[in-house]
Order: C-alpha cells, then sequence, then structure tokens
C-alpha cells in the first residue's frame, strides 16, 4: 500500500490486572508456572501509519511532543529515542518512507501496561500494511519478543497477551510459547456490578517497573522464601479470583484482591511505599473491601473494590488524601486495526443539493 491518502491504524486497549500479577515473569512461570486474572479498559494506545514514496521514515510521539526522522534504508540503532518504533521497524523489515504517529490515554509508568499496549498497535499496524496475517497468539508472542528480548525492557508477560485479545481473561504462563489464554464468560450483570463497585484512582506517582521487577527476580533467585512464598500466594488467588468472579460473587472477590495486594508487597520491598499504603489505608477505613495497585509496583494507578453504598465515600477520602479518580470503563474487544483514506483537505467548496434547493459551503 504505497497511496499516501491511506492512513492505517492499530488501536490496542490498557488492561487492569486483578490478580496473579508477577507470577508472569521468568524465572518463576518458567519453573513453576504463572497465573493472571485481568481485564482491559477504555483507554487505549494508538498508532497510525502513512506510507510515503520516499526513503524518510518520521516517528511522530504525540504524548511526548517528539519528532524523530530515519532512512529506510539504514540500520536503526537503539539509543533509548523511540526504541519500540525502531525495534518493530525492524521486525518487519520496513525498507520503505512512511509517517508514524502514536498516541497513548495513559502515561507511561502508569501500571496499566502501556509501553506493551504500544507495541501491540504499532506492530497490529505495520502487519496490516505489509500484508502480513497474525493470529492473537503469534502477535501477542512477537510484542514480546520485540519489547522484551529484543530491547531487553523488563517485565512479564500479561500485557501483551492483555492488549491483544481484550476482555476478561484468565491466562496461564509456562514460559515462551508456552502461553494459554482462557476468555472468561462472564454475565452482563456481573460486569456492570463489577464497574459499578470499582474504584480507578491515579496516585500521583510513575513507577519503575524495572527496579520492582529487577528485585523481585533477585529474590526468587536468591531463594527468599518468604518472597517464593509470596509469589505462589499471588497465583493461588488468581485461580481463587476467578472462581469467585464467574460465580458473581463480588464481595469475595473484592476480599481476595485484598489478600493479593498483602501478598503481593511481600515479594519485593519496592512495590508499595508509604503514600500508597496510606491511600491504601484510607480507602478500607472508609469502607473498600479490598484492592490493589495495578502494574509492577512503586506506583501508577490503585484499583479499589467498594460495596456500592460505601464507594461514594470511598472516593471522597482518597481524593482528600492526594488520589486522582479517574473515568473509565472495561473493554471486551482486543487489538483493533483499520485503513481509512485521508481527506482531501482543503476543500474549496462542497454543494449540497436537497429538494428545497442547492446550498454552497466555502472554505
Amino acid at each position: 500500500m504505497d497511496d499516501k491518502n491511506q492512513v492505517i491504524r492499530g488501536k490496542a486497549p490498557l488492561r487492569i490486572s486483578f490478580g496473579g500479577g508477577g507470577t508472569d515473569v521468568a524465572p518463576f512461570c518458567d519453573d513453576r508456572g504463572g497465573a493472571i486474572i485481568g481485564s482491559t479498559i477504555n483507554k487505549y494506545a494508538y498508532c497510525s501509519i502513512i506510507p510515503k514514496n520516499t526513503d524518510e521514515i518520521t516517528v511522530h510521539s504525540l504524548d511526548f511532543d517528539m519528532t524523530v526522522k530515519y532512512n529506510a534504508k539504514d540500520t536503526h540503532q537503539y539509543d533509548g529515542n523511540l526504541d519500540l518504533v525502531k525495534a518493530a521497524l525492524n521486525a518487519f523489515s520496513i525498507n520503505k518512507g512512511c509517517d508514524v504517529y502514536l498516541q497513548c490515554d495513559a502515561p507511561a509508568g502508569s501500571g496499566l501496561g502501556t509501553s506493551s499496549t504500544v507495541m501491540v498497535a504499532l506492530l497490529s499496524a505495520m502487519a496490516k500494511w505489509k500484508g502480513v496475517s497474525l493470529d492473537f497468539y503469534e502477535l501477542a508472542d512477537l510484542a514480546y519478543q520485540v519489547e522484551r528480548e529484543e530491547l531487553g525492557i523488563s517485565g512479564g508477560y500479561q500485557d501483551q497477551y492483555a492488549a491483544t485479545f481484550g476482555g476478561f481473561n484468565f491466562i496461564e504462563f509456562h514460559g515462551r510459547n508456552n502461553v494459554v489464554v482462557n476468555p472468561l464468560r462472564i454475565k452482563k450483570d456481573v460486569i456492570n456490578e463489577l464497574q459499578y463497585n470499582l474504584l480507578l484512582c491515579y496516585t500521583g506517582k510513575i513507577h519503575v517497573s524495572a527496579n520492582v521487577i529487577k528485585d523481585q527476580v533477585s529474590n526468587y533467585t536468591n531463594n527468599n522464601v518468604d518472597a517464593i512464598t509470596a509469589m505462589s500466594e499471588v497465583k493461588a488467588l488468581a485461580y481463587g479470583m476467578k472462581d469467585e468472579l464467574l460465580k458473581g460473587n463480588l464481595h469475595s472477590f473484592g476480599k481476595l484482591l485484598d489478600y493479593g495486594w498483602q501478598s503481593k508487597k511481600r515479594m519485593s520491598n519496592k512495590i508499595s511505599n508509604p503514600q500508597i499504603d496510606e491511600l491504601y489505608d484510607e480507602a478500607l477505613k472508609a469502607g473498600a473491601l479490598g484492592g490493589k495497585l495495578l502494574g509492577a509496583g512503586g506506583g501508577g494507578y490503585l484499583l479499589m473494590y467498594c460495596p456500592y453504598n460505601v464507594k461514594h465515600k470511598v472516593a471522597e477520602r482518597m481524593e482528600q488524601v492526594g488520589g486522582q479518580l479517574s473515568d473509565w470503563n472495561f473493554e471486551l474487544r482486543g487489538v483493533q486495526t483499520w485503513s481509512h483514506n485521508n481527506d482531501r483537505w482543503p476543500y474549496n467548496q462542497i454543494q449540497v443539493d436537497i429538494p428545497d434547493g442547492n446550498y454552497k459551503f466555502n472554505f
């Protein structure tokens, strides 16, 4: 597709994890198997590609107000500037010019899987441009390979698979090429009630997941018994959350969120901090049953489960102690791609003919 009037777009949803976080990180998942339960939400990463008849590749990061140019014939070196894009270009051996636009509804370090979701949106758009057919497992695995192995970015498997498949999933991990995504068939009434009872609160602090994951992996490889026991508990709780959610036992589900959070904090002392602990404790005092920090830990978004009759009190208290509440909903679709003809802009005039007469609108 070389028509400069064509734009190819990829759109992938960000995710929230309910339980099992950290058990998808090697070597724990390689040795013992990991399990994650979570869902995607209506916040997205977007990629737009506009082919050009030149050798110039221009990448526009709309979130960071950054523009970087490359020559399509050159080897792209990783230097910390939009390396996700360069790795995706290398993955598809892109040797034609294009404009690439990237945008995400949440900041990096928010705990919603932003970098992996951007990668999924980027690779899906490039695959459509190149005419490469990838099923969801192949796309998620490619995103993992490019981000974790090619670029060496620390993290687990869940983000790439969540963004690709979308919806509520229970995902089991036994290392590379042995990931099984189990879509959960949850009644609409249960989804609506769960949404009504959840609060998503931004802590105002960006986390550096690599530091947390490095410490977690170190605890495992150094045979830290308490940390390893905590990882096994977090994995078991993911199975328990799945059962309670499928049964529609949402208050039990909310309490399990608390058990999971208490266990996860024992996996690494970098997962929480006094500010987050205060925010969480105040939410419990106001009536929340449980919750957890999303992502690896250290900052980002805090998810809290609150019975509907105290949700407003929890929300008020969290804002009083510095939390920023977010408007959101569940998204049941995964990655989407499409192409579109760019408008032939600027127009000089549009003429509209209707039975009452002819109308002209000048620009």
